[in-house]
């Protein structure tokens, strides 16, 4: 089987079933598991001007071209054609985070044989746990998927039995920093999975623009900031944004040295196999006691209170 893989958590999916030998080419933002997709051909690419950095810029940007009714990406066709793929993975979700659904439809609908297109749109975790299995069923390895799928059941109840009982901490996750947005979809289920209360997000729901004053109001106990996309250096370089607001030394969060940057790229912004790993995250971010990995070093910056006064 040829795959093609239009979304970088698809990508991840299909290497987890041990299906990377199948992959033919990818997106433009597919950089995981490097080894497998440095050599492979790019298919898509972003319409946003090059050297954008600023969030407000971006943000300012993407609405422009929504509001020309322009597409963010587009699909190298005539690769596509060559590669000659027999499923094409994609998705419906977000037309800001990858290319949509119906521009791969179309893509596909004018090769000479047209293949398959799976769409993984994840509103809930339910939701990657279906693609897993979809995805599986597509290329002929179910009882992989099938495995897979009971080893992360198996390690979310871990976590769910770790945190059982305890305190249930007032987390807010930042999808966007200028302009704000609180986090969506399957998000607020991974706080509620690692142990937490997700105060503006809600599962199953789109992110959503917020006011800052709808944080105030929140009063979090902890902030995650998990910019769309960003690495963890990239989160760590956006937050003096929030140091500039007059309120924000009155955030609980803020008072009690509990805003941290996150590796957003890699657990929180692509659902996919390393969701799993982000869930483990949270719950040793938010109940350190109870639950232990390695990622709380590796993925986490903590933004001290004393660093964040001084801005």
């Amino acid at each position: 089987m040829r795959i093609v893989s239009l979304l970088p958590g698809a990508t991840e999916l299909v290497c987890a079933l041990g299906l990377a030998e199948h992959l033919v080419g990818v997106s433009h933002e597919c950089d995981f598991p490097p080894e497998v997709v440095a050599g492979l051909p790019r298919l898509t690419r972003s319409t946003l001007p090059e050297g954008l950095t600023d969030p407000a810029a971006i943000d300012a940007a993407v609405r422009e071209k929504a509001r020309r009714g322009e597409p963010l990406y587009v699909i190298d066709e005539a690769q596509l054609a060559a590669l000659e793929p027999d499923l094409i993975l994609t998705q419906a979700l977000c037309e800001v985070c990858a290319v949509p659904m119906g521009q791969a439809l179309r893509a596909s609908g004018r090769l000479r044989r047209p293949p398959r297109v799976i769409a993984v749109n994840t509103y809930r975790m339910t939701d990657l746990f279906e693609a897993l299995q979809q995805i599986g069923e597509a290329a002929g390895v179910p009882k992989r998927a099938e495995d897979l799928l009971q080893t992360w059941r198996r390690r979310l109840a871990r976590v769910e039995d770790a945190v059982a009982g305890a305190p249930r901490p007032r987390l807010l996750l930042l999808e966007w920093l200028d302009p704000p947005f609180c986090c969506g979809h399957w998000v607020p289920e991974m706080v509620e999975i690692a142990g937490g209360r997700e105060v503006l997000g809600r599962p199953g729901e789109p992110s959503r623009r917020i006011r800052w004053e709808e944080v105030l109001a929140a009063a979090p106990d902890v902030i995650g900031l998990i910019p769309c996309g960003y690495r963890l250096a990239d989160a760590v370089e956006s937050y003096p944004l929030l140091t500039r607001l007059s309120f924000w030394p009155q955030i609980p969060a803020v008072r009690n040295g509990q805003v941290y940057a996150l590796e957003a790229s890699a657990y929180f912004s692509r659902p996919g196999p390393r969701t799993i790993d982000g869930i483990e995250l949270l719950a040793a971010l938010l109940h350190p006691n109870r639950f232990r990995t390695p990622l709380r070093e590796q993925a986490t910056r903590p933004l001290e209170a004393a660093e964040i006064l001084r801005g």
